[in-house]
């Protein structure tokens, strides 16, 4: 039988066992950060020369140029002849539905004024350029592309650039497809640390970035992290998780599929499901070990469960919800009769799913929602990606003359008492008095 973890939440050791299961280090220890500085300096110092370099030797290819690098709108036209049309249907079809979604979010320029005549507010503008990382490992990841490009293109930036690493020279063409679906401008065959450190400071074919955004491996996290204030990234996501509330009302096998699609992922997936109901559990159980064999990434699945997946028993549905909210996962199904009724308890999640109709592979890939989620109990304090990630904001203030008046002697006496003169006299020379005798 499968081994799966099956912890009591009111057990005296379940806070220690609790801690073990979720516990996992981002950062993969000193040679890694090594490894990654050295790399991204060859890129910032030696530029294309670097690249190639690079490329090669991490992606076992061969070439000599960057120009290599570098797909052709011709190329990307081929790549969408070549997907079979209902894979073309169902990427334009998702396209649409995330393009649709993320519309909603846009934020507009505003003004107020006060009752002084001053006008206050905000300008909204796009991003000039941003880079999207889609990775290229274990999986092609088609609905990376979308998910990471469309809502970039909904704010309004000029230009998307994309990275896809393509090892030993291939490349797989529902990626390049899904690129054309969501409108991106640029396309290079880089990948890994050296591909962000490309985006992040240029080279002399790879254009710098504003942003860059996607996941990727230990090493591109890193290189993320490092280059984070020459420009900025979306987030440092660790491995992907899900947490199923369950009130024994669904199908268990629906709910151990569920399971699965987030535990084929990596090895390093977290999957976890808790219950009030123990017979449910034991259904659990056996319903996991009965499907698994039927899995064509049963090593990765059996792995993930094993080390990182549970059934976790508690007191009632509240005890759940009180369970997730101190998860904060990244994906949270609410398996339940009722879930409408549970959904406001809900305080940290990057995505909430409501009933058992409502899949996480839903969200992954064409409901609409961005599937670019906080992981690691990172949504106690961020949000999925989205098109406000692609935005900035300038503060407006345009002061009248009687407004300015209004204003002086307030700056005054603050920046007074900060003890930072200048600031109080560049007031006070707006005050509408005789100004300042230096």
């Amino acid at each position: 039988m499968t081994t799966i973890k099956r912890l009591n939440a009111q057990a005296a050791e379940f806070p220690e066992q609790l801690a073990a299961l979720t516990a996992f280090a981002l950062e993969d220890g000193r040679e890694v950060e090594a490894t990654v500085r050295e790399i991204v300096d060859a890129v910032r110092h030696q530029g294309d020369a670097a690249l190639v370099r690079l490329t090669n030797r991490f992606d076992r290819r061969t070439v000599s140029d960057t120009d290599e690098l570098v797909l052709t709108p011709e190329q990307i036209e081929d790549a969408w002849s070549t997907v079979e049309p209902p894979e073309r249907d169902a990427l334009a079809e998702a396209a649409e539905r995330i393009r649709e979604f993320h519309a909603h979010q846009r934020d507009e320029s505003w003004r107020m004024s006060d009752r002084h005549g001053n006008v206050l507010g905000q300008q909204v503008r796009a991003l000039d350029r941003v880079g999207i990382y889609v990775p290229g490992g274990k999986a092609a990841y088609p609905s990376s592309v979308l998910m990471n490009a469309i809502p970039a293109k909904v704010a309004g930036v000029e230009e998307v650039v994309m990275v896809v690493p393509a090892p030993d020279g291939v490349l797989e063409p529902m990626v390049l497809a899904a690129a054309r679906a969501a409108g991106v401008d640029r396309i290079f065959t880089l990948g890994g640390a050296q591909a962000v450190a490309a985006l992040a400071f240029g080279t002399e074919t790879v254009p710098a970035v504003d942003k860059i955004v996607g996941p990727g491996n230990i090493y591109v996290a890193t290189a993320k992290r490092q280059v984070f204030g020459v420009c900025g990234i979306d987030m440092i996501a660790g491995p992907s998780e899900i947490l199923i509330i369950s009130d024994g009302s669904a199908d268990p096998a629906w709910l151990a599929l569920d399971l699965f699609a987030q535990a084929e992922h990596d090895e390093d997936a977290r999957a976890i499901l808790i219950s009030p109901d123990r017979t449910h559990l034991d259904r659990m159980e056996q319903t996991i070990a009965r499907l698994l064999p039927k899995m064509e990434r049963r090593a990765i699945i059996e792995t993930s469960l094993a080390h990182r997946g549970a059934l976790i028993d508690v007191a009632d549905l509240e005890a759940g919800v009180d369970l997730a909210n101190t998860l904060a996962p990244e994906h949270l199904e609410l398996a339940v009769a009722q879930p409408e009724q549970w959904v406001d308890r809900v305080k940290h999640a990057g995505a909430i799913f409501l009933g058992a109709h409502s899949p996480e592979a839903f969200g992954d890939y064409c409901a609409g929602p961005n599937h670019v989620l906080p992981t690691a109990r990172t949504a106690r304090f961020s949000s999925p990606l989205g098109v406000y990630d692609f935005q900035k904001r300038s503060s407006i203030i345009h002061c009248s003359p009687d407004g300015a008046r209004m204003l002086a002697p307030l700056a005054q006496v603050l920046a007074s008492g900060e003890g930072l003169a200048a600031h109080a006299y560049s007031a006070k020379v707006r005050d509408g008095s005789n100004g300042v005798d230096l």
